[in-house]
């Protein structure tokens, strides 16, 4: 096998469960948001005495909490993070629930003072707004529009129609998905009935430096080029690998927004 082929059997055989992105030291990286979604995390998990965390993933970022208020639950929609996150929020007496990214939320009204979200698939604002009780916060750290639409830009160069069977789902008036706007988050927010406290937006650099990085980031983070395999776009990555070869890594950047969300006391 040529060392492109060793690379594309690499990145198409890593395991996808889970949201630990350790396998990527030394082959890729990415800026970190400034406003530091963990610390917030942890800040305002320690003052909520009941609190959701919605498409948890395998629960690792809220597992970081130094302390978890005395209710926590979480949702997730792929069965094998399921069974990761159990085991990861289970220290933290964390109960997990399978809920499609687009479903309602199991829940109660008025149930938690906080629910909070990192890089959601979908948002369900009215579903949000429902679960918090009166005075309850929504954190979320999102992905913004047109994020690493360098590299999504570049395989789909040349394939006819990608772009529009990607957007033909039409949108729910209460819920956003994962590359929105941050001016659509907060329309919709509102819409919901939710009073939108803080918003902020930042584009990160990000570095791939080999193609099985690339294979795997994109076999992992499913909305960047929906129905990514590495089959495929065999064509498109060889002339990639090529490029990062002769020049050096693929440059990309991804955008992020931060939102925290409150719903009001009254009504």
């Amino acid at each position: 096998m040529s060392h492109f082929d060793d690379l594309l059997a690499e990145g198409s055989s890593v395991p996808t469960d889970g949201w630990d992105f350790s396998w990527f030291e030394g082959r890729a990286t990415e800026e970190r948001p400034s406003w530091g979604y963990a610390r917030l995390l942890d800040e305002r998990m320690a003052r909520a005495g009941a609190a959701l965390d919605v498409q948890t993933g395998g629960g690792e970022v809220t597992a970081t909490v130094h302390r978890a208020p005395p209710l926590l639950a979480a949702t997730e929609a792929w069965p094998p993070n399921v069974a990761i996150a159990r085991r990861t929020l289970a220290p933290l007496g964390g109960k997990v629930v399978q809920v499609g990214e687009s479903d309602g939320l199991p829940f109660r009204d008025g149930l938690f003072d906080l629910v909070v979200s990192r890089h959601p698939v979908v948002t369900r604002w009215d579903e949000v707004r429902r679960v918090l009780r009166p005075g309850g916060t929504y954190l979320s750290q999102q992905v913004g529009a047109a994020t690493v639409r360098e590299l999504a830009e570049f395989l789909r160069e040349g394939r006819p129609g990608t772009r529009a069977a990607a957007a033909a789902a039409a949108p729910d008036p209460l819920a956003t998905r994962s590359g929105s706007a941050p001016t659509t988050a907060v329309a919709v927010a509102e819409a919901a009935g939710l009073e939108v406290l803080d918003l902020r937006q930042e584009a990160l650099r990000m570095e791939f430096h080999d193609i099985a990085a690339v294979v795997h980031f994109l076999r992992k983070v499913i909305w960047i080029v929906p129905g990514f395999t590495a089959g495929e776009y065999r064509d498109r990555l060889a002339v990639l690998h090529d490029f990062m070869e002769r020049h050096g890594p693929f440059v990309a950047y991804a955008q992020r927004f931060l939102i925290e969300a409150r719903r009001p006391e009254r009504g």
